[in-house]
């Protein structure tokens, strides 16, 4: 649970971005950047944690609202969007850094949040299940996730029926960007240190365990209960093959093959529905 803990908090946020038909790939250049730059803070700049840790969240929902607003109001794909925003996090990130490894001293409570626990369950895992039961809470019993189904189902009919289909675009690629910072807030805290080449490919796991859990790439079909079982098969999968001495590399193999594989059987789903 530790472990996916980190694919999970990031395929709730993914998965939001996929039910509208869009994608969102900042997840790991954004878990590098608001780890390095929570981590400068504390180390070089020397400000408190909680002060560290609030800049890491708002890097999180400034660099989400511009994802959110070009993919909204420029008509420019979201694909082409958040790649641009991965290549500038990443970059930011090295730049924050100096291209070296920050390690972390000066504070002893901060790595808590990565390594402690609750009642024996590790925090990582407590952050991650908390997020998924809002995650369902948000898409089951709120406005607002009927107009995200809605608006992954068709967004011109839910225009006119009077839904603000650019206010949920750019609450959905915010909260994307929101879950990215805090899973790069918790990872820098397990690690002790912000580490700008960390987490190279998170989003390829992302984007698995939210199609794998049912979550549709043509939109408008998804559940917080899926996401979350698709989580935990990418991190059977992964550990399993780690544990079978596999090389890493036939892992990124792997997880392609899964990706590609249940977006097939995903697009022979929607074609025999269309068909019926």
């Amino acid at each position: 649970l530790r472990t996916v803990s980190t694919t999970g908090l990031l395929a709730v946020g993914v998965s939001l971005a996929i039910m509208l038909g869009g994608i969102d790939l900042i997840a790991g250049a954004m878990i590098a950047c608001s780890g390095v730059l929570v981590v400068v803070s504390m180390e070089r700049a020397g400000l408190p944690m909680i002060v560290a840790i609030a800049i890491g969240v708002v890097l999180g929902v400034i660099v989400g609202l511009i994802n959110g607003s070009l993919v909204a109001y420029s008509g420019i794909h979201p694909f082409v969007v958040t790649l641009a925003m991965q290549s500038i996090l990443r970059g930011a990130a090295y730049l924050l850094a100096g291209g070296m490894p920050v390690p972390l001293y000066v504070n002893d409570v901060f790595p808590k949040i990565g390594t402690g626990s609750l009642w024996g369950v590790p925090l990582p895992a407590v952050y991650m299940l908390v997020v998924f039961f809002l995650y369902y809470m948000l898409l089951n019993k709120t406005r607002l996730g009927r107009h995200i189904y809605a608006v992954g189902g068709n967004a011109t009919a839910a225009e006119f029926s009077g839904i603000n289909v650019k206010k949920v675009k750019i609450f959905v690629w915010t909260v994307s960007g929101i879950l990215a910072a805090i899973a790069g807030i918790v990872l820098s805290a397990r690690l002790s240190s912000g580490q700008p080449s960390t987490s190279l490919g998170a989003e390829t796991d992302a984007i698995a365990a939210s199609v794998l859990g049912g979550t549709s790439m043509y939109g408008g079909t998804g559940s917080a209960g899926g996401v979350l079982i698709g989580v935990l098969i990418i991190g059977i999968i992964s550990n399993g093959l780690t544990l079978l001495h596999v090389d890493s590399n036939w892992q990124y193999v792997a997880k392609g093959i899964i990706i590609l594989l249940a977006v097939y059987f995903d697009m022979m789903k929607v074609r025999k529905k269309g068909r019926a």
